[in-house]
């Protein structure tokens, strides 16, 4: 160890305990690019993320002034003995915020700000106009949004044909489909009986002056109800507010957290541009400002490819000049790294989690930081083989700035290109966390216990197959969308086809038309990486529907039967069997004033969930609360004598997901973790005619033994007579497929077209594909 005086070059984690790691000590060396392998769920984000980061960002908050403190969400000390060495640090994780769609790529870079700067200081103005503030040019101001719109370009609007499918029906009968249901429905209908409309006429007899002002009037008047009477009940006069239908539609979408009732709203709008700006979401006075012979709203609509080729560099006073030079330069760091068919006005919502990860990373290159750690989460995440080649070369660029470079990654050419490699193993959850290796890639060859080993050195050409013959064919298209014009395909069916093509060729857009009613395929499921859930509420035994076999078998037990206890007892989120303290939440907030808010378990029932008188009803010795941190792998063994309990635990292990608990809330599963639930809970279910399952980047996240278990169920289920078709850039899955879709050649405008399609061997060899480079090498066994 070195002395109190010396530079220390290495970071050195002592004891870390968090998640499953297993008092890991480990030391990593400063100013050099260190990736952290190891299969889904061995650790190596608990140490990267959960701890070194963590650590550096609680010492961060120390020195920030204490009321200062209570306004930035912190998050709890990390279970670690010690570190040393450990300098400030930058994450880029693939976790989103919840993006909106005010939020776009160019908010997200800061390009924005560049642009409107452009227009306001060098813009070309009508005769006798002011100069405008840049803020004048943002729809996300009130100086600039459109006042029709609100700055969204788009407005929600909705007619008597949505909001009254059956005009033959009576107000009482249901007439309008828009309304709540339950009580909040009948308070409307009673409201407007006590102010005097006929509820009980066929909505087609009514006149047009009364059906006009019930379903769009802007008034709200009060009245007065006296509900009708029933039998053994008292209801008593209250005051009833009305509101018309549209004022609830256009609400409740806007408004409602809830995500059925926001898409029930949804079915009774349509949504079109908005008539006064065009879409363009500013005001006219912005509109009518223009720079290099275009508006703002046209300069962000372009690939950044494209804008940076229409900004006059070095034409203009002076302020143009550095504005100009300045906005080039940041958009050329962003093309970098293969995301220069992305447009400024891109919304965010609509990027995938790698996308926005390499938006920041460019962000924070153009920062031009020193000496700090930058903690990556899988940057090649969605990046086409031939793009990662330029993300290593942003990952060098970084530390020859002088940073550290901290990466959890899968991809095995950034493995290889590492300075230092810290391997976390040897398996997933209880069997995993501890540091099988931590050292220059080359010497991981010598250690046994190690899963990334085989793949990065001794793989060999994989082994031959027939590829299998189409059953049919399914011909999708015309597709007019994004940068797909009038795109016609062939899938072939009873086989497995990849779509493959870089970033921003239109793969994810060509495979959102495979859905719906379509010819020769009884069912179609998409199986994608959005959350199974949004609360902690939320967990693995929900999602598959285990918890309610579950809770039968508890409510089936002697103990429960005899205390009148039925399977609604055994649930967390009702009253009546959950620990009403916490409220079944297992943990209770404290409030600690200047420093983060904790938790801690809840003292009544430590964490458990449940009441005491529920957990004294036990299934084969263990209470609710224990089956519930079982990790799929135990529950398999525990339910094994139970077909209807033990088949979802066996397609969770199918999916290589045995080191989940079942309990575990959703909001800590990865968006791979979470695609795989969604397929295991498709696995389990009895499967009637021809099926076609859609995965769009299905490897994401996974290390390469994940990816030959999932692969094992994707030809599974083409062998039982089922079509898969993946978006995919691991050429080693792309060479096991039968059929290639490659999409291209380049990205936004320069993509949208078919470049090949055939068998795998076919693509490998054709002229002008960018992926069949890549795919040659995979299929001649040297890696993809």
């Amino acid at each position: 160890m070195p002395g109190p005086h010396d530079h220390d070059p290495y970071v050195r984690v002592r004891g870390a305990r968090e998640h499953n790691l297993r008092g890991v000590d480990v030391d990593v060396p400063r100013d050099a690019i260190a990736v952290f392998t190891g299969v889904s769920g061995s650790g190596k984000s608990s140490l990267a993320f959960g701890t070194i980061y963590a650590e550096a960002q609680r010492r961060y908050f120390e020195s920030v002034a204490p009321y200062a403190r209570r306004l930035i969400h912190q998050v709890g000390a990390p279970k670690v003995g010690g570190i040393t060495g450990l300098p400030p640090a930058v994450s880029l994780e693939q976790r989103r915020s919840a993006p909106t769609s005010r939020s776009s790529v160019g908010t997200v870079t800061t390009l924005s700000n560049s642009l409107r700067m452009l227009f306001s200081r060098a813009g070309r103005r009508p005769p006798g106009a002011e100069r405008l503030d840049s803020d004048a040019f943002s729809p996300n101001t009130a100086a600039g949004a459109c006042p029709e719109c609100h700055g969204l370009g788009r407005v929600h609007r909705t007619s008597e044909e949505l909001l009254v499918p059956d005009p033959g029906l009576s107000i009482r009968e249901g007439a309008i489909a828009s309304w709540p249901g339950a009580w909040q429905g009948k308070n409307l209908r009673d409201v407007l009986d006590a102010l005097g409309y006929d509820i009980d006429r066929p909505w087609r007899e009514l006149p047009r002056a009364d059906r006009e002002w019930i379903l769009f009037t802007d008034e709200q008047p009060v009245v007065t109800v006296h509900p009708v009477r029933e039998a053994g009940r008292v209801q008593r006069p209250y005051q009833g507010t009305y509101q018309s239908a549209r004022r609830h539609v256009l609400r409740t979408f806007a408004e409602s957290r809830s995500q059925p009732l926001r898409a029930k709203a949804e079915r009774f709008l349509t949504s079109g541009p908005c008539p006064v700006c065009g879409g363009a979401r500013l005001r006219p006075e912005a509109l009518a400002v223009t720079f290099a012979g275009r508006t703002i709203a046209e300069l962000a609509a372009l690939p950044l490819t494209e804008l940076a080729d229409a900004l006059p560099y070095g034409a203009g006073d002076e302020a143009a000049r550095v504005l100009t030079a300045d906005l080039t330069a940041r958009i050329a760091t962003v093309t970098e790294l293969g995301l220069g068919y992305l447009s400024l006005d891109r919304a965010t919502p609509t990027l995938s989690s790698g996308e926005l990860q390499r938006l920041r990373l460019a962000t924070q290159l153009r920062a031009g930081l020193f000496g700090v750690v930058y903690v990556l989460d899988e940057p090649s995440a969605g990046l086409h083989p031939a793009d990662t080649e330029a993300l290593l070369g942003v990952l060098d660029r970084l530390k020859a700035a002088g940073n550290s470079v901290f990466v959890v990654e899968h991809h095995l050419d950034v493995v290889r290109h590492a300075d230092w490699l810290v391997d976390v193993g040897p398996a997933a959850g209880e069997h995993g966390g501890r540091v099988l290796y931590s050292g220059p890639p080359r010497d991981l060859r010598r250690v046994e216990a190690s899963v990334t080993r085989r793949f990065l050195f001794d793989r060999g050409a994989p082994p031959a197959r027939s590829v299998r013959e189409p059953s049919g064919w399914l011909r999708t298209g015309p597709v007019t969308r994004h940068n797909l014009r009038g795109l016609e395909a062939r899938f072939p069916l009873g086989v497995f086809t990849a779509v493959t093509g870089v970033s921003g060729s239109g793969k994810s857009t060509l495979v959102a038309g495979l859905s719906g009613d379509l010819p020769d395929v009884a069912r179609v499921v998409t199986v994608d990486q959005r959350p199974i859930g949004r609360t902690p509420r939320s967990n693995l035994a929900t999602y598959t529907g285990l918890f309610d076999v579950v809770r039968k078998l508890f409510a089936a037990t002697g103990e429960a039967r005899a205390r009148g206890y039925r399977a609604g007892r055994f649930s967390f989120n009702v009253a009546g069997g959950r620990c009403e303290t916490c409220q079944g939440e297992g943990f209770v907030p404290v409030e600690l004033l200047f420093l983060p808010s904790t938790y801690t378990p809840c003292p009544d029932c430590a964490g458990a969930r449940y009441n005491t008188e529920t957990l004294e009803v036990r299934l084969r010795g263990l209470t609710i609360a224990e089956v519930l941190d079982l990790t799929v792998e135990a529950a398999a063994e525990f339910f094994a004598d139970d077909l209807a309990a033990v088949r979802g635990p066996r397609a969770l292990l199918d999916v290589g997901l045995g080191y989940l608990r079942l309990g575990q809330p959703a909001t800590e599963l990865s968006g791979g973790e979470a695609q795989r639930i969604k397929l295991a809970t498709e696995l389990q279910r009895p499967r009637r005619g021809h099926t076609l399952y859609v995965l769009d980047e299905p490897t994401t996240g996974l290390h390469p033994a994940d990816v030959e278990v999932l692969l094992r169920q994707l030809h599974g289920m083409v062998d039982a007579g089922h079509s898969v078709v993946v978006v995919e850039h691991d050429m080693d899955v792309v060479a096991g497929a039968d059929w290639v879709i490659d999409l291209g050649p380049g990205g936004g405008d320069a993509g949208g077209r078919i470049v090949a399609a055939g068998p795998p061997a076919e693509v490998a060899t054709a002229a002008g594909s960018r992926t069949a480079p890549y795919l040659a090498r995979s299929l001649a066994g040297h890696g993809g």
